[in-house]
């Protein structure tokens, strides 16, 4: 018994230690974006706005029934692997489009899309080499969606980003586990990190290099070992060199819900607003050296659900697109696609809404920058070159007050109208004065023009 809780000892010191240097080596990295890089990062925050598409094997389940689940129903339904696996041999989009899906999400005024290669069970929806675990090789469909899809961006001009999941419920080697995915799976008791994570790596070279220049990459799942012995131990400094060793103008993304570690570009936010953390689960460090995105479902769930109607109005979208901006930060806007390969009827309506609605308003969004006043009750404002615009989301007085100062104004128009609006300086502010009826629109925008 002492023999034995000696060398567990010793185990566990050797792991604490490996943490220790591995955490200081992440911290401690120190990371030069290229200049190519650079120029990705700028093109991003002038996007402003993306679909995000959660797709893979578990849409067939479609939340079985019950509303908060969705492509996590390996976990929440406690499937085993084994059965889990039949899936694939059930999956048969054939009538995924993916010329139709890009026209519909560039109607939607996107200008990019990140698409799952691979979700928390392991299945790859690309014809990877690394593992016969994928689209290609386990379905009757036989057809990388990827390949597809980067083709029809690339004709519409729109840029593809790929998820790609950290955490995985199928890897035998992905141990210790973390949260998630444990003794309901049917894996071994055991396992080797390291082989984990080089199998990660080579998956990760596959989309580098077999599909031309893509976007970047979407991290997620970092957060199923952040609180044991395998949280400092990812080779993050490793697998984000390699990334950009690929691909320099490849943006790194990782929805970990930290602080930005070197090495990534862009900081995501998961259901939130940056800073706000309403969710419960995301940083409120905001980076102001970095791209911002806040990613966000269009109903309660990221992959298809069949009895989820909880569907946000146009409105509420659009709201959360101006919030983000407001903030400095892209919107990652979600749709998961059905089983049959179709994006829902009620998301591709949306779609062409806030595409009607960008057609009008989308020089307050687009190219724009988080404005020289912060967030308010009443809404946000946003900036770019010597013109400000004030989004008013939540006011319904004739006059509305903001504090901007030591500026001088050409004129102040109402957006999509070219109406003037009368205005008066003061030692504190500006004082636009509003016609109430044109209040009643939702977001009324007043673009300032600087001299």
């Amino acid at each position: 018994m002492k023999k034995i809780s000696a060398v567990i000892l010793v185990l566990l010191a050797g792991v604490t230690s490996s943490c220790m240097t591995a955490t200081a080596q992440e911290r401690g990295a120190v990371y030069k974006p290229s200049a190519e890089n650079i120029a990705a990062r700028h093109w991003f925050q002038d996007a402003k706005f993306g679909i995000f598409i959660h797709w893979g094997v578990y849409s067939l389940m479609a939340g079985a029934g019950e509303k908060d689940v969705a492509e996590w129903v390996m976990e929440e339904k406690q499937i085993p692997i084994d059965k889990y696996e039949r899936l694939a041999t059930f999956f048969n989009p054939v009538k995924f489009d993916a010329d139709k899906w890009v026209q519909d999400i560039k109607a939607s005024g996107a200008k990019y899309i990140t698409i799952t290669s691979k979700h928390h069970d392991g299945f790859a929806m690309y014809d990877s080499k690394v593992s016969n675990y994928n689209i290609a090789k386990r379905t009757p469909f036989k057809r990388d969606i990827l390949k597809e899809l980067k083709a029809a961006c690339d004709k519409a001009g729109i840029k593809l980003f790929f998820y790609y999941s950290q955490l995985d419920w199928h890897h035998p080697e992905y141990y210790p586990r973390g949260r998630t995915g444990n003794v309901y799976t049917g894996r071994p008791q055991s396992g080797d990190w390291d082989s984990y994570i080089d199998y990660q790596n080579a998956q990760l070279r596959e989309l580098l290099t077999n599909y031309g220049d893509i976007g970047g990459i979407w991290f997620d799942g970092w957060w199923d070992q952040e609180k044991g012995p395998m949280k400092d131990r990812w080779r993050l400094s490793e697998t984000y060199k390699m990334i950009h060793d690929l691909q320099p103008q490849a943006l790194i993304i990782n929805n970990h819900h930290v602080a930005p570690y070197p090495g990534e570009d862009v900081q995501p936010f998961e259901q939130d607003l940056p800073g706000e953390n309403d969710a419960g689960f995301n940083t409120t460090f905001v980076s102001n050296e970095m791209p911002l995105e806040m990613a966000q479902t269009m109903n309660g769930s990221w992959g298809f659900n069949l009895v989820d109607d909880r569907f946000k109005s146009t409105k509420e979208l659009i709201s959360a697109l101006v919030g983000a901006a407001g903030r400095n930060s892209n919107y990652l806007m979600n749709t998961g696609p059905m089983p049959d390969g179709q994006i829902q009827a009620e998301n591709i309506k949306t779609f062409h809404e806030m595409g009607e609605w960008l057609k009008i308003y989308g020089e307050s969004i687009y190219g724009t920058r988080g404005g020289p006043i912060g967030p308010r009750p009443w809404g946000v404002t946003t900036n770019k070159d010597k013109t400000i615009y004030i989004h008013i989301l939540d006011w319904k007085d004739g006059e509305i007050f903001i504090p901007l100062t030591d500026i001088k104004i050409g004129d102040a128009t109402l957006l999509g109208k070219d109406e003037k609006i009368l205005y008066e300086m003061t030692d504190d502010g500006v004082i636009f004065k509003i016609d109430r009826e044109a209040l009643q629109n939702w977001d009324m925008i007043i673009k300032v023009n600087l001299l």
